[in-house]
């Protein structure tokens, strides 16, 4: 297995807290991994893309240029970044902020309003982790039970009553 996965947005809507729940999730699993995050220097509101290489070999190279997974949170970063997936690799789109539709056959999208779903169910600030759900159940990399066990490790103890909340995320995302 290997997954060369890109999440992109503006600063603030979790892409970077993102890609650290699937490298945990590539840790749980004993993968090789690399997490690289990259963000513009007014980090709210800026750009923001985290490349995670998950795989069973090592990893050569951690910046992922020709994702087979992609994920993006905003338009500017679907111009930039959806004519880079890899020919077979998919393509998960917040429709809620991203109006374009992708004209390429050689790839699958999908179109989740990740955003309204989030406001939709109480979890503000979610959408990212909405995205994530339908990213596990379309691409089977990881158990839903993995994702519990890597949002254990990365949420801090004072902060656990928010498990919960994103494990709903997860959910919503994967039945979508």
């Amino acid at each position: 297995m290997n997954h060369e996965i890109l999440l992109a947005g503006f600063g603030g809507q979790g892409i970077l807290f993102a890609g650290k729940v699937l490298a945990y999730c590539g840790l749980i699993d004993n993968r090789e991994l690399s997490w690289l995050p990259s963000y513009g220097p007014e980090m709210r509101g800026g750009t923001a893309n985290c490349s995670v290489c998950i795989s069973d070999e090592p990893i050569g190279c951690p910046q992922v240029i020709d994702p087979d997974l992609l994920m993006v949170m905003n338009g500017p970063s679907y111009d930039k970044f959806i004519g880079n997936v890899k020919p077979g690799g998919k393509a998960f789109i917040d429709s809620t902020l991203v109006e374009q539709k992708c004209e390429r056959s050689d790839i699958e999208c999908f179109y989740v309003p990740a955003s309204q779903l989030a406001i939709d169910n109480g979890l503000e600030g979610s959408a990212n982790i909405i995205l994530i759900g339908k990213m596990i159940k379309e691409s089977g990399i990881f158990e839903e039970q993995t994702v519990r066990k890597a949002l254990e490790k990365i949420i801090p103890p004072k902060r656990a009553h928010l498990i919960e909340p994103n494990m709903k995320a997860v959910k919503i995302g994967m039945d979508f």
